[in-house]
């Protein structure tokens, strides 16, 4: 079922991260009056934004009674620096963790659950969030994540050295050969065009030096999988041609978590949450809250005065 558009509040905003870089940030809250269930932040995919591209999802998680919160990384969406580039992934980690633990910091969202949400790239983010901060937050949703590399692409140590050289001269070129992401991602004509529509959204050729630093942040995902120990929920196309659903299994086979679960999609591509069929967008998104709804009232069997004194021992 379609969200209720005219009943959700949307905000947007702009912060200065600790580089002094503009970082564009939005959020969907529930119909008025309505006090959340918990706090969604979203981490979107390599070239893609918040406010547009992800507007269905925030639509439909604050329709369904949560706070949703989006930032676009540097170089990405209405953020400041150079288009579809960043010199650290690192750096977009630190970012979203200030601007999300500030959000759970606010007096109205102390004792609140706290979800993360991941697309792509975004899954990888998710990831290192969470490493950042192991018992911090209570769950994450992961779509389609990026969490290793494919054994058959994976770069010889020799060509990683070279890769290493040229990002000290050349990081900013679009030099990386790649298909047309957009097709393979996206099953719907309609939604193809979107994206190619969309100002904010990156579609040249990967620059080196991001191209490197996604290499080097998948492999370190790769050698880590065992430390991811908070609840997750996966869901993954069985024909998604961007990301390995593989890959996915073996997240949740290494995974130290004791609660975890993998949706697969028989016929699906990679852009569950937009780029499917609308019977097959809200199939995913019946599963995903589901799987909320599961955890929230599981959490809501601890008193308010219990999760505010977890969080608060757990504050960064």
């Amino acid at each position: 079922m379609a969200p209720e558009l005219e009943k959700i509040k949307y905000e947007e905003e702009f912060i200065l991260n600790s580089r002094e870089l503009k970082l564009f940030t939005c959020r969907w809250l529930p119909p008025r009056n309505q006090d959340p269930k918990a706090l969604i932040f979203l981490c979107h995919g390599y070239a893609m934004e918040c406010s547009i591209s992800m507007k269905g999802t925030g639509m439909r998680l604050a329709n369904a009674g949560y706070a949703v919160y989006g930032i676009d990384y540097e170089g990405h969406g209405k953020s400041s620096g150079l288009q579809g580039y960043f010199q650290s992934f690192n750096d977009l980690v630190n970012d979203c963790s200030e601007y999300f633990t500030s959000i759970c910091d606010r007096r109205e969202n102390r004792g609140k659950l706290r979800y993360l949400f991941g697309e792509s790239m975004g899954g990888a983010l998710v990831v290192m969030l969470h490493r950042k901060m192991p018992s911090f937050w209570d769950g994450a949703l992961l779509v389609a994540p990026m969490c290793k590399i494919a054994d058959e692409l994976k770069p010889h140590p020799f060509v990683i050295s070279i890769l290493t050289k040229l990002c000290r001269v050349i990081p900013t070129w679009k030099i990386i050969p790649t298909k047309d992401i957009i097709d393979s991602a996206i099953k719907t004509q309609e939604r193809r065009e979107e994206v190619r529509s969309n100002p904010y959204c990156y579609k040249g050729r990967p620059r080196l030096k991001t191209g490197y630093e996604l290499m080097m942040a998948s492999m370190d995902i790769e050698n880590n999988l065992h430390q991811v120990s908070l609840p997750f929920l996966i869901v993954h196309g069985e024909d998604d041609a961007v990301t390995d659903p593989d890959i996915s299994k073996l997240l949740v086979e290494k995974a130290s978590s004791t609660d975890k679960s993998l949706n697969l999609y028989p016929g699906m591509c990679h852009a569950l949450t937009s780029g499917e069929t609308q019977e097959n967008i809200d199939l995913v998104f019946c599963d995903i809250v589901e799987w909320l709804e599961e955890r929230i009232n599981a959490g809501n069997s601890q008193s308010e005065s219990e999760r505010k004194a977890r969080h608060d021992h757990i504050k960064p």
